[in-house]
This record gives structure tokens, sequence and C-alpha cells, in this order.
């Protein structure tokens, strides 16, 4: 959807809540003569407060027209300022964190929304608003070489969504940004524990694998540390736990060119692939349903 300018609404599913709210009021861009200053005050006197409806659409111009969306949301803050608790100033405030999300200013977005939310908690954009949350901080998430604190910032913020607003429109792409900052954190514990198994740190890199296998099993990292784990415990020599996470890898992927090579590990050990009952690994690919 765009605003009458043919602005773009982002992000994802904003269309709703923008279009609501971003009404030009033409009538208050022309009615200047109301702020206009008193030619006869002392000259130390403050000049009256503008409307808020000439405020409010001076903003959605800049944000409409001139694609100043940092002018646009200190307009915005403007309207609150001159005219807090008013019904102007709830609707500037969730246009001010659309327009500092649009200007890439995550920080000022962040700030405003979660205002927005502390605030009119039970308004119709507040799911909006925590979107907008979740949003700046998904779009922060660094490469997975890095630390992972936003993509776990992002995460709650986003299952924010899902859990207070499960039937609205920003729902479904709540949990789409959900399950790529998953595989994100998943792709990070791999990352840790290849390091570890490459220095030899075997336990070490188990650790890393078993959070994969019992926290991120829907990801696509799955299969990879069910192997390492194979191999970890090849190397160490723990024979039953290597055959058991060949096992659960070749029962819940068995096309996976993951489990041949764990096969092969063990067959070359001159042992086969098999699960213990009760195992660990066991019981939480059941838990998920995947075995």
């Amino acid at each position: 959807m765009r605003l009458r300018s043919g602005l773009k609404i982002g992000p994802g599913q904003g269309r709703g809540v923008i279009g609501r709210l971003a009404v030009l009021v033409v009538a208050g861009l022309l009615l200047s003569a109301c702020s206009t200053f008193n030619l006869f005050a002392a000259k130390d006197e403050q000049p009256p407060d503008e409307p808020a409806d000439k405020l409010y659409n001076q903003a959605v111009f800049l944000l409409n027209e001139e694609r100043d969306f940092k002018g646009a949301a200190k307009k915005f803050e403007e309207v609150d300022r001159q005219h807090p608790y008013s019904e102007w100033a709830r609707k500037a405030l969730i246009m001010s964190a659309f327009a500092y999300y649009s200007a890439r200013e995550y920080d000022d977005c962040v700030a405003a929304a979660k205002r927005y939310v502390s605030l009119h908690p039970g308004s119709q954009e507040a799911a909006y608003a925590q979107y907008l949350i979740g949003s700046s901080y998904f779009d922060q998430i660094p490469d997975v070489t890095r630390d992972q604190t936003r993509t776990e910032r992002a995460m709650a913020a986003l299952e924010e969504v899902t859990r207070k607003y499960p039937n609205s429109e920003y729902a479904p792409e709540a949990r789409r940004k959900i399950e790529i900052g998953r595989d994100q954190l998943a792709a990070k514990e791999m990352e840790i524990g290849r390091v570890n198994q490459r220095k030899r740190n075997f336990i070490g890199a188990i650790n890393r694998f078993k959070v994969v296998v019992t926290q991120y099993q829907t990801t696509r990292h799955v299969e990879e540390a069910l192997l390492r784990l194979t191999e970890c415990y090849m190397a160490l020599g723990i024979v039953a736990e290597a055959q058991t996470a060949a096992a659960v890898l070749g029962h819940n992927f068995p096309d996976s060119p993951w489990y041949k090579d764990a096969y092969s590990l063990v067959k070359n050990g001159g042992f086969e692939p098999k699960e213990q009952e009760g195992h660990w690994l066991t019981k939480a690919f059941k838990k998920v349903g995947l075995g």
C-alpha cells in the first residue's frame, strides 16, 4: 500500500495502520492564520502552540511528498510535545515510530514504539508498534561471526506480537522472522562448535551441537549437528553415543547427505547406527514429533 504521495509502507504488514493514520487534512494546511505570531506581543513572549492537526499534516506532508523521514518524525514528536494526551498525540506517536523506522533510525523507532505500547496497550495500533520494535532489531541482525544480542532481542519482541496479538495482520510475518532468527542463533552455535571441534575440544563442541539439536530442531542446521555429534563421540571413543546420534539422524533424515557421512563413519569403526532406548537424543526428537 502507498500513502497518497506513493510512498511505500513498511515494514512488511504496516498497510492498515499507516493508511488509517496518514490522512492529509487540507484545511489544516491552509488555515495558517491561527498559528501566526502576535506582532504586537513582547519580543520575549513565546509564540502560541500551533494547532495539532496542522502539525500532524505538516508531518504527513514531509513523510509523503518530501520523503524526509527524520524531519517527519520530529514534526510528529512536536504534536505530542505541544498537545500531550490528545488523540492527535496518540496518532503522532505511532507515526513517529514508523517514520524513524523508514529513516533506519532504529533506536529512535524502538523508543517511540515502546512508549506507544506502554501508553496505549489496548489500542488498534499496539500490535503494529510491537511489530516495529521487533523489526527494528531484526533489521540489525549481524552475521554469525558477531554477537547475537540483537537477534535475541528481535525474537523476544516478535514473540510478543504472536503471543499478545496472535490474530493480528502482523503475526504471520512475525512468525516468519522468528524462524529466521532461530536459524541465525543455530548457525552461531554451529560456528562455535566447529571451531571447538577443529581445536579438538570435543566436549566444548558437543555442548554446542547439543544446543542445536535440542533447541533448534526445526532449523536447517540440525542434520549437520547430528553428524558433528557422531564425529565428536567417535573421536572420544564413546561409541554408543555416536551410534545413537547417527541412528537418530538416519531415522529422521534418511535422505540427508549428512547421514551418509555419519553412517560411513560409524561403519568404518566396525559398528552400526543404533538408538539407545530412553536416550536424550531419542527423547528430544520424539518431543517435537520428528521421530
